[in-house]
């Protein structure tokens, strides 16, 4: 085990950004030395985990929860629905889904093998209109993709949008008035087009009558998820509603891979047997090599020299590059191919990627939701998801804001 961690190194180990760990550095809370042997600036691995005790307890007891109730039938209509993984999370938390609107014609025969009686809308959500619904609806939810804008002014307006799926979202929002809408993204919407995206989307939920919550960004690992993932979630209450939202609170307890594959508290039997994606022999030989939580720099120098050719000599710490992941970890964040070179997520004690099953166990798909189409496409449904448990923790802030919004319109 190696004494000394880079920033990169330390980073991903606790989920924490680099730009936080400088802060710290120049806090004094977790202070960087030199290296004896290179000089660059290191963290002891010793100090590391010291600090963050909590999160590499996996024995830690979870006091926190985010369970309740439904107290009456909530409904949910989801758009860009993908395979599935947000709406069986919100179906865990107890809500109903009348409907669901998806163009991918492999995550639509995975939606329709799992739930034959859901309502799907296959195709361009731009060929729908979703006036049927109006106020017959508690949550409309989405992963929108992420799509700049052309910016005609100051405060964007709904028309501005126009040609962008989010513009789509806001339109079905606007159509079905529900009371409270959530949409997804990756955190890099944060900073997109240096956050002029981000404000734009508010101000067109502003300008059909919602106020936006503060945008969150949730980290799967914080929510029974054996992934370092995080989703940017954008939520919007309608404006005539006075209860306040609130995000699912993190559990103590975080999740590693041994969790997601082995019988446990998430899976009552080991993960089955499934088609996977091999390597070729030379990729095979030099991940051979690496050891559980390793990644290149762990490989003998000659080879470290050929493997990464040019990008030897460059900064950064390429993480991601022939990285064995440890059975006492989460796992890194998965992507839509279980080999990319910039992003290896390799088996911890056999060389080869995760399995479609093992997959759908990081992201926490139960072990009876089966994905349809080539093992490519499999892969692919299951890295664009939503971690189900994840899903189902915000259907349970959409539950506990749902109860307390009924209860009040009945005392009025």
């Amino acid at each position: 085990m190696k004494e000394y961690l880079t920033l990169s190194e330390t980073s991903e180990l606790i989920g924490k950004r680099k730009e936080t760990l400088r802060r710290w550095d120049k806090e004094g809370k977790l202070s960087a030395v030199r290296e004896p042997l290179s000089n660059y600036r290191v963290y002891r691995r010793e100090q590391v985990e010291t600090l963050f005790a909590t999160f590499f307890n996996h024995n830690v007891e979870d006091i926190v929860s985010n369970h309740i109730e439904p107290q009456n039938t909530y409904t949910v209509l989801e758009l860009f629905a993908g395979a599935g993984g947000l709406a069986v999370g919100l179906e865990k938390a107890g809500l109903k889904c009348v409907a669901l609107n998806e163009i991918d014609k492999w995550a639509c025969q995975t939606l329709r093998k799992n739930r034959p009686n859901w309502k799907l809308l296959e195709g361009d959500i731009k060929d729908f209109n979703f006036k049927d619904y109006f106020n017959k609806v508690d949550v409309v939810t989405g992963g929108f993709p992420c799509q700049a804008f052309s910016y005609a002014g100051k405060k964007l307006g709904l028309a501005d949008a126009r040609g962008t799926l989010f513009y789509e979202f806001a339109r079905v929002v606007k159509e079905v008035n529900p009371p409270i809408c959530i949409g997804e993204n990756v955190r890099g919407l944060l900073s997109h087009e240096s956050g002029k995206t981000l404000q734009g989307m508010i101000s067109i939920l502003d300008e059909i009558g919602y106020n936006i919550v503060p945008p969150q960004v949730l980290k799967a690992v914080n929510y029974k998820v054996p992934q370092k993932r995080e989703r940017l979630i954008l939520v919007g209450v309608r404006k005539d509603i006075e209860v306040n939202y609130e995000y699912p609170k993190p559990h103590n307890k975080i999740y590693n891979l041994k969790d997601a594959l082995k019988k446990g508290e998430l899976y009552d039997t080991n993960v089955a047997k499934s088609t996977g994606a091999k390597y070729p022999q030379s990729k095979k030989a030099v991940l051979d090599m690496v050891p559980q939580k390793g990644y290149w720099r762990d490989l003998p120098i000659e080879i470290q020299k050929e493997f990464m050719g040019g990008s030897f000599y460059l900064g950064g710490g390429k993480t991601g590059i022939a990285r064995r992941i440890g059975w006492d970890e989460p796992c890194l964040t998965l992507t839509c191919s279980p080999a990319q070179k910039q992003t290896e997520r390799c088996h911890p004690t056999e060389t080869r990627p995760f399995t479609v099953r093992e997959y759908a166990r990081i992201q926490t798909f139960p072990d009876d939701w089966t994905f349809e189409g080539s093992m490519a496409q499999q892969y692919k449904q299951i890295g664009n998801a939503v971690p189900v448990n994840l899903g189902t923790e915000v259907g349970y802030s959409i539950v506990k804001f749902l109860n307390q919004y009924y209860n009040l319109s009945k005392s009025k």
